[in-house]
Parts: structure tokens; C-alpha cells; sequence
């Protein structure tokens, strides 16, 4: 019977005893320890983190919002200086020309199309290049010099020859050309007005340099804040 005894007494011992290696806690007490050491957020360094954090993002959207505005603005005022070549072109072909009707069909196209073309020219070529991290600097005030000079001198005085030649074969203002001189004709009957063109062409090259600088350095600067 004592036996018995002995032998049920070093099973319970073996049971609820658990061999803990020299040095070693058990589990239970390194999780707690582990709580216990992680730092506390209290609610008032919530409270006050908070505002900075709101302070920080209207600060970036502010950023956001003034670099976007003047990226607009070099478009726009290189668009309105292309309208403007627009209209000293037209008026300039149909003086040479001897043109007096449909004024308005022709000055409205002269106007519209030079605006639209350099936008969108200039969003393809210099905004979304340079955002995408494929041109340099040099390259990016070369495109938007050139975007000035094509779509604000060359075509809109390719569209006022076309328009203002048409006319005047329409309405006979004036001799038609013989044969196989047509272009050379045209070219010869306004080639001292064309002259004045020169002003313009060194006014839009001088903008599109300018405009070219001042989008890439927003757009280091934009770099550099991120």
C-alpha cells in the first residue's frame, strides 16, 4: 500500500513539474516581460502628433497645387504668344495676298489652332518626358524652344499661306502664277513682309528657353522635396 503511495505521488511530481534549462524563464513570463518593455502610446503624444501630421499633408498639397498651377501657366502663355504669331501671320499673308473676305473664319482658325497645338505639343513633349525622367535639362529647354518655334512661327505661317493663297485663287485679288511656279510665285509676292516675321521667331525662342528653364528647375525642386 505505502507502495502504491510512493508511486502515485511521483507521478503527480513528474506531471505538473517543467524542466526550465539553467538561466531560462518560461514562456508565459518572457511574453510578459516582452509587454512590459515595448514603449506606450499615450494619448496624449497621439494627440499631439496628430496635428503634425495634418500640418505635414496640407503642406505637400499646397506644394502640389503651386507647381501645378505653374506648369499650366508656362503652357498657357507660350499657347497665347503662338495665338498672337496666329494673328500677325494671317493679317501679314492676307495684306500680301490682297484678301478682304472671310475675316473672321480665318482669324478665329489663325487664333485657336496655334493655342492648341502648342498645349498639347508641350504636354507630350516636355511635361510627361520630363516626368518620366527621360530628358535632361539642356534637352528639356531644347524640345520646349522648339515646340515654341513650330507650332508658334512655322505653322501657323504654313496654315495663313495656305488659307489666304486659297482665297485669293478663290476671289482672283491677285495674278495667278504660271505653271510649275506656283510656291516659288507665292513666295516672291510676300517675301518682304515675311521679313517681319524674324521679330516673333526670336520672341517665341526667347520663351520657350525661358518656359524650358522654369519647368525643369520646378521639377528639380519637386525631386528634392520628396
Amino acid at each position: 500500500m505505502a507502495a502504491y503511495r510512493r508511486q502515485a505521488e511521483a507521478d503527480l511530481n513528474g506531471v505538473s513539474a517543467t524542466p526550465v534549462g539553467d538561466g531560462e524563464a518560461p514562456e508565459d513570463i518572457k511574453m510578459a516581460n516582452y509587454m512590459h518593455d515595448l514603449p506606450s502610446l499615450s494619448l496624449g503624444d497621439a494627440k499631439l502628433r496628430r496635428p503634425m501630421v495634418i500640418d505635414i499633408i496640407e503642406r505637400k498639397f499646397e506644394y502640389l497645387r503651386k507647381e501645378k498651377t505653374l506648369n499650366v501657366y508656362g503652357m498657357v502663355f507660350l499657347g497665347t504668344t503662338a495665338s498672337f504669331c496666329g494673328i500677325l501671320t494671317n493679317f501679314i499673308f492676307r495684306y500680301c495676298f490682297k484678301v478682304k473676305c472671310d475675316a473672321l473664319k480665318t482669324y478665329v482658325s489663325l487664333t485657336a489652332l496655334p493655342f492648341l497645338s502648342t498645349v498639347v505639343s508641350y504636354k507630350f513633349l516636355v511635361t510627361d518626358a520630363l516626368y518620366s525622367g527621360n530628358i535632361s535639362k539642356e534637352n528639356c529647354v531644347l524640345r520646349s524652344s522648339l515646340v515654341g518655334i513650330a507650332c508658334g512661327i512655322l505653322y501657323p505661317s504654313a496654315l495663313a499661306f495656305s488659307k489666304s493663297g486659297r482665297l485669293a485663287v478663290k476671289y482672283h485679288t491677285v495674278p495667278l502664277p504660271p505653271k510649275g511656279r506656283v510656291l516659288l510665285h507665292w513666295l516672291l509676292l510676300c517675301q518682304r513682309e515675311m521679313k517681319v516675321m524674324a521679330v516673333p521667331l526670336v520672341f517665341q525662342t526667347a520663351f520657350g528657353i525661358l518656359i524650358g528653364l522654369q519647368h525643369y528647375g520646378i521639377f528639380e525642386k519637386t525631386v528634392q522635396e520628396e
